[in-house]
């Protein structure tokens, strides 16, 4: 799979939909995935 680059909004955007879903009940592995990113990124763009 290639890399994709996201930019600074792009990954704003990413995060603040990942804590929509996680409100919504969803575990932080089923959101990520739901988003197209790995668990390890999320993490890694928490940091």
């Amino acid at each position: 799979m290639p890399r994709k680059a996201f930019t600074v909004e792009q990954i704003i955007i990413k995060l603040r939909e990942i804590e929509v879903l996680c409100g919504q009940g969803k575990t932080i592995a089923e959101a990520v995935w739901q988003s197209d990113i790995t668990e390890q990124t999320y993490y890694r763009w928490r940091k």
